[in-house]
Order: C-alpha cells, then sequence, then structure tokens
C-alpha cells in the first residue's frame, strides 16, 4: 500500500467482527494503548461492534485494503461517559494494524469519522492517550485536539503505572 487509493474507509459490518478482534487482541498483549489485560472472543466483542450503527454518533468505520479487503486499522466515537448530561461529549479512537502504520490510514480513518459525525448533535471529541504515544499525539494534534491535562499512573499493565493525556476536540 504506497497510496491512499489503496485504502477503502467504511463503516464496520458484522464480517469484520474476526479481524477486528485479532486487531485489538494485538494491542492488549503487546501494548499499553489498551488498558484492557486479556484477549477477547470475537463473540465476546459483539457487543462493541454493534454499539457503533452506522448512524447516529458511535460510529465505527474501518479501512480495509483495496484489493484484499484486509483490515488495515479502525476509528470510533463511543459514549464520553454514561450520564445523560455527556450525550454530546464523544471519545475517539484509532487503531492501526503494524503493518500499516505510518502509511496514513489513521489520517483516513479520523478524516471518514469525523465526516461522520458531522451532522450530528455533538459538541466536544475526547481522546485519552497512553504516554507515551508521540505517533497519535502528532494525529490527534492534526485534527485540531489540544491537551487539556494528565492523568498520573492511572493504569497498571505490563508491571508497570502508565500516564494517560487528555485532548479534545470542538465539533
Amino acid at each position: 500500500m504506497t497510496e491512499h487509493t489503496d485504502v477503502q474507509v467504511r463503516p464496520g459490518v458484522e464480517s469484520d467482527l474476526q479481524a477486528l478482534t485479532e486487531l485489538y487482541n494485538h494491542y492488549v498483549m503487546e501494548t499499553p494503548i489498551t488498558f484492557d489485560t486479556r484477549v477477547f472472543t470475537a463473540e465476546e466483542r459483539r457487543p462493541w461492534l454493534l454499539s457503533h450503527p452506522e448512524d447516529g454518533p458511535y460510529r465505527l468505520r474501518v479501512a480495509a485494503d483495496a484489493d484484499s479487503q484486509e483490515i488495515l486499522g479502525y476509528a470510533t466515537s463511543s459514549p464520553y461517559r454514561a450520564k445523560p448530561a455527556y450525550a454530546t461529549s464523544v471519545e475517539t479512537t484509532v487503531y492501526v494494524a503494524p503493518r500499516a502504520a505510518r502509511r496514513g490510514v489513521g489520517t483516513l480513518l479520523y478524516q471518514a469519522l469525523f465526516a461522520a459525525l458531522s451532522g450530528e448533535d455533538l459538541h466536544r471529541a475526547y481522546a485519552g492517550i497512553a504516554q507515551p504515544n508521540e505517533a497519535s499525539v502528532r494525529l490527534h494534534e492534526r485534527f485540531g485536539f489540544r491537551y487539556v491535562g494528565t492523568y498520573r499512573e492511572v493504569g497498571r499493565k505490563f508491571g508497570r503505572y502508565w500516564d494517560v493525556a487528555w485532548y479534545e476536540k470542538p465539533l
């Protein structure tokens, strides 16, 4: 994949579930990017997939190789918090397959996600970035996210504590 034209970004569908689960499990087992500490089965991840329909404020966008349809990454918008007053805020996230890193896949995913959200009744997007993660910080800043603070040593994984820097973006 050398050009963006080699990548198709579309809503996530049921047939993507296994590949999306495998991608997420890579980050569970190999990185502090997610604070989940055990792998999931596709069936365990099904409620997550179903909580991101094609319309509304909670979306799932998938990047796939245009020829092979291999999943290269995904981006989501999810509820920021469960209480009703938070309804106009979302938390966004991007996961890119290691083999697709540094090829603009994260940028394509966020472009598609924010375009899909543009007509929704949303006020702010938030992103929590486990530190250090300069690539994610650059991506979020490129999309207008601004640093608002850090939760120090908020998660423990791999035998150590991790900070999470929080960013926000007006929508």
